[in-house]
């Protein structure tokens, strides 16, 4: 057993699984939590209903075990997107972890099937996994299929991108409502290469969940078949006493950003992978990012790094699995590394590519280089952070004028006015983690721009983050964030900016001695925070090491 009973302790929880009808026969089963984050406010979770859970007991019953549902927070990014509320939500990761971990320490679980699809659930998820180390498996919920208007593919993030053609005059207000009314049809992760579909792989890389899982149509019955199979295999996982320590190591975390790079997965991974790796005492940094980016190239895009392809063409190709076989092939990812579902070489075995205009070979890569680069320079003296594979190279270098915002909503309003122009850098500044705090989106700012079209006409600088669906020229995760007095926090109005994606910079031309000057002139912007949010600022770290509270 995985955990240690004395028998009065054991009798005394029973005696309250008894008052729920549970026999005293089966209170001797091992007990596994079904820690699910199902709602009726997101449809990224609301796969995981009864009728799945009910299939999932049933398999851990014959098996062997006694399956309790057990409910966490469960949250989505899009709803609260341009509100305060999406200040809320890179904290929740870590509120997510810690009610993972406390599910199941208090209830002294045996094993764990964690479900989850969105973007800061499946990490948070997994950080509290980490740190319990029982017999865990994940379901995670699959894509959402893709919308379509007047035969135009649509996915949530086009509906920031009609508001702004419609503000600007380009779009009726008629066509702007039927784009949102049809954008998102069906339950599931938005089906982008976002932090949603991001964080899937990562768990199925990291081998918590089964093969295929990160690409496969949600509530599909190949979905609901591997919801047994988690289910089954944790029951055996129980009975091994496997444990995440077991087999996740450095490497494995390392196949994830291998697999983020041949991918052009959402810049959210350099805030979540580093931060679950910390909860194992493995040191997964922004330079781990840059280095592998060098080495691994871009084989597979989806939109927002290709124009039409979504999930549904990716997982028609092979899905992740034949993103896997390519990287095996040419030795890009180690195929040694173990998981509860086999070794990725064996997951490579079990997959094929069936489109390489969809999922290319290594050979003959997208781009010689991974989809995401770390940018060092006077701005972000530690770290920034851009997903070049959803840049077009024309602006891959970019020189132009400081036009500074200290909040998101400023700046989205000068462009919906006009009062930013091509050739603009937008500095967007007090977005970070203390600064807001929480490090909300920049996302709508961006979808203006794109929405206005001039993706490739001007740039953006920030603290802040984006969703993985952001296209266009966007710089994040500036570390120091301007709260802890970061250059950015200096920059004024007028100040010439640099930006090399290629060579890794990101500059102002702005002397040392200048900021200096400026310097003692500085005081941060302070913006309200309290409750959760308060003490995630008093205890969080910077985006350059996760923007998290745990962090020893």
């Amino acid at each position: 057993m995985i955990r240690e009973w004395n028998e009065e302790s054991l009798d005394h929880r029973n005696a309250l699984l008894y008052a729920m009808g549970i026999s005293e026969e089966d209170a001797k089963r091992p007990v596994i939590g079904l820690v699910n984050s199902w709602n009726e406010m997101n449809p990224g979770h609301f796969p995981f209903d009864k009728t799945v859970i009910q299939e999932m007991k049933d398999e851990i019953y014959k098996a062997g075990g006694l399956a309790l549902e057990l409910p966490v927070t469960g949250i989505c990014d899009g709803i609260c997107s341009n509100t305060p509320g999406d200040r809320y939500t890179l904290p929740a990761r870590d509120l997510v972890s810690s009610e993972v971990e406390m599910v199941a320490e208090l209830n002294m679980l045996e094993g764990m099937v964690i479900m989850a699809t969105c973007d800061k659930v499946v990490p948070g998820m997994l950080m509290g996994a980490f740190r319990v180390n029982i017999p865990t498996t994940m379901l995670t919920g699959g894509y959402m299929a893709a919308g379509y208007y007047e035969n135009r593919m649509l996915t949530l993030t086009h509906t920031k991108q009609a508001y702004a053609a419609y503000m600007e005059g380009d779009m009726s207000r008629e066509e702007y409502k039927a784009i949102v009314r049809h954008a998102c049809p069906t339950p599931g992760a938005c089906p982008f290469m976002g932090t949603a579909n991001t964080m899937c792989a990562m768990a199925e890389i990291l081998g918590f969940s089964p093969h295929g899982n990160a690409s496969v149509r949600s509530q599909s019955e190949k979905w609901h078949q591997m919801a047994r199979e988690a289910a089954r295999k944790v029951v055996e996982a129980v009975k091994e006493e496997k444990r995440p320590s077991d087999f996740v190591t450095q490497k494995s975390l390392e196949n994830v950003v291998r697999y983020m790079m041949a991918t052009g997965g959402s810049t959210n991974s350099l805030l979540h992978i580093p931060a679950l790796a910390r909860q194992m005492g493995f040191d997964i940094t922004p330079e781990t990012f840059d280095a592998i980016s060098r080495e691994v190239p871009l084989i597979s895009t989806i939109y927002p790094n290709h124009p039409v392809y979504t999930m549904e063409e990716f997982d028609r190709a092979g899905g992740l699995g034949a993103v896997v076989k390519e990287m095996v092939k040419a030795g890009k990812i180690d195929a040694d590394a173990d998981g509860m579902f086999g070794t990725i070489r064996q997951k490579a075995e079990l997959a094929e590519n069936m489109d390489t205009d969809v999922i290319h070979s290594v050979a003959e890569p997208i781009s010689e280089q991974g989809g995401l680069a770390v940018l060092h320079g006077n701005i972000g003296t530690d770290s920034a952070i851009v997903k070049f594979s959803a840049v077009a190279e024309s602006a891959w270098i970019f020189d132009g004028p400081a036009k500074c915002y200290d909040s998101q909503d400023d700046a989205w309003h000068a462009i919906l006015k006009d009062e930013i122009k091509a050739g603009d850098v937008v500095i967007i500044r007090y977005e970070g983690p203390k600064g807001s705090p929480g490090m909300p989106h920049m996302e709508t700012f961006m979808a203006a721009v794109l929405g206005k079209g001039m993706g490739e006409k001007l740039a953006l600088v920030s603290d802040g983050r984006f969703s993985g669906a952001t296209g266009g020229l966007a710089i994040g995760h500036v570390s120091p964030e301007a709260y802890e007095g970061g250059n950015l926090a200096l920059i004024q109005d007028g100040d010439m900016i640099h930006i090399d994606i290629r060579a890794r910079k990101l500059m102002v031309n702005v002397s040392e001695e200048e900021f200096e000057q400026r310097r003692k002139d500085w005081k941060p912007m302070e913006k309200l925070a309290t409750g959760w949010l308060k003490l995630y600022k008093n205890n969080c770290t910077s985006a350059h090491r996760g923007a998290t509270i745990y962090w020893d």
